[in-house]
């Protein structure tokens, strides 16, 4: 039997990088999502957007450049492309309020088979229990892609058949990447399009809490 060749985090955001259709109006979230600023290439012409207020950047490669005025939401140092701009926070909400981006990319404690989605709190008491502008882009965005672990540290299936965590937005979840696949959620299905190697449709499942569809020879 073949090892599960497991993607790592960097491998997760990588693949979703791949992904983006070219001259997208893209929003990363805090967190893993941030990292596929890095994995972006120039000729995709991804424009990114950041809730602080920042459109029209990419990545800090030459640390020698920074500047600490120039950060993302998740208080990472970037760099600005030409044409990008600034802006206050109404006009930035007004953005991922108004349909005005193409896709939003974030983390999850929990994704349901609907496309409900739980990423903002877990109930911990000593949690910070802001939801933040997460869920203005979970309804906000034309399309919502989920980056995560697929399953908790401790092997609890984090896409289930119901929320268990507090709502950050309801039907508004995509496409999932995670470290073992890529699933479509779509007409109330989660639709599997890839498995990593080594990693059978059963095991999978097994490790899923709701039913998944194997359309992985209509992706092909």
């Amino acid at each position: 039997m073949m090892n599960i060749q497991k993607r790592s985090r960097e491998q997760i955001v990588a693949k979703v990088a791949q992904d983006i259709p070219a001259g997208s109006f893209v929003n990363l979230g805090i967190g893993l999502p941030t990292r596929v600023a890095g994995y972006l290439k120039p000729e995709q012409g991804v424009i990114l957007h950041s809730e602080n207020g920042v459109l029209g950047f990419a990545a800090l490669n030459d640390p020698e450049q920074a500047d600490d005025d120039l950060i993302n939401a998740g208080k990472e140092l970037v760099s600005m492309l030409q044409g990008g701009s600034f802006m206050n926070s109404a006009d930035s909400f007004d953005i991922m309020r108004g349909g005005h981006l193409d896709i939003c990319i974030m983390g999850a404690f929990q994704v349901a088979i609907n496309g409900d989605l739980a990423n903002w709190h877990t109930g911990n008491a000593d949690a910070v229990p802001a939801v933040g502008g997460a869920m203005d882009l979970a309804v906000g965005a034309r399309c919502v892609y989920v980056c995560m672990e697929h399953m908790t540290k401790n092997g609890e299936a984090k896409i289930v058949e119901e929320l268990t965590y507090p709502l950050t937005g309801k039907q508004c979840v995509n496409r999932i990447y995670t470290d073992l696949c890529v699933i479509e959620l779509k007409d109330g299905q989660a639709q599997v399009i890839e498995i990593v190697d080594g990693l059978s449709f059963e095991e999978l499942q097994r490790k899923t809490g709701c039913k998944l569809v194997d359309s992985r020879q209509q992706a092909a």
